[in-house]
């Protein structure tokens, strides 16, 4: 049977911080991205940036993770659902980490921003995730280290809409 994603809202009732990581090019650059929406789906601010000297892919998910739940804090939402279709990075947070881990500082910073009451991590599909997945590769590309947008780039209008209509889309890892 074939499983079809969109980005869905509908699970908690409260800001939606979806996030993620890019690895692209030869040679390859590490960014993030994400953004916030508000329950109806209407984009509050994104951010992307670049990691310089990187091309770990679990640094750039996690830096995604850790810059959108700051700037969900600074933002003073109180009740945050992080979205983000890394699981290694999703588990990395949420298992117990040694304190000898090469991300050990970003994963304990994570942690603390996650022990905020009503703020959680979550799983989501890589097609659920196509707005983030674009300001991540929008951060690989650029060479600044974060941007906060508080418009979303011309280019990112579509997708934005796209999920806003609740379009399906088929989940390609699925057996068909």
């Amino acid at each position: 049977m074939d499983r079809y994603i969109q980005w869905n809202n509908n699970n908690f009732d409260c800001n939606i911080l979806n996030v993620d990581g890019s690895c692209i090019g030869t040679p390859a650059r590490a960014g993030f991205g994400g953004l916030i929406r508000n329950n109806d789906g209407y984009c509050v601010t994104g951010f992307s940036g670049f990691i310089p000297d990187s091309a770990d892919i679990l640094l750039a998910e996690l830096t995604a993770i850790y810059h959108g739940l700051t700037i969900a804090k600074d933002l003073g939402f109180a009740v945050v659902a992080c979205y983000s279709d890394s699981l290694l990075a999703i588990n990395t947070v949420k298992e117990a980490s040694s304190k000898y881990h090469v991300y050990a500082v970003l994963i304990h910073e994570i942690k603390i921003l996650l022990s905020q009451p009503n703020v959680s991590l979550h799983h989501t599909l890589r097609e659920g995730n196509q707005c983030a997945d674009f300001l991540a590769k929008l951060g690989a590309t650029s060479d600044v280290s974060l941007l906060t947008h508080s418009h979303p780039p011309d280019d990112l209008r579509p997708l934005l809409r796209t999920d806003a209509l609740g379009t399906f889309f088929l989940d390609l890892s699925s057996p068909h």
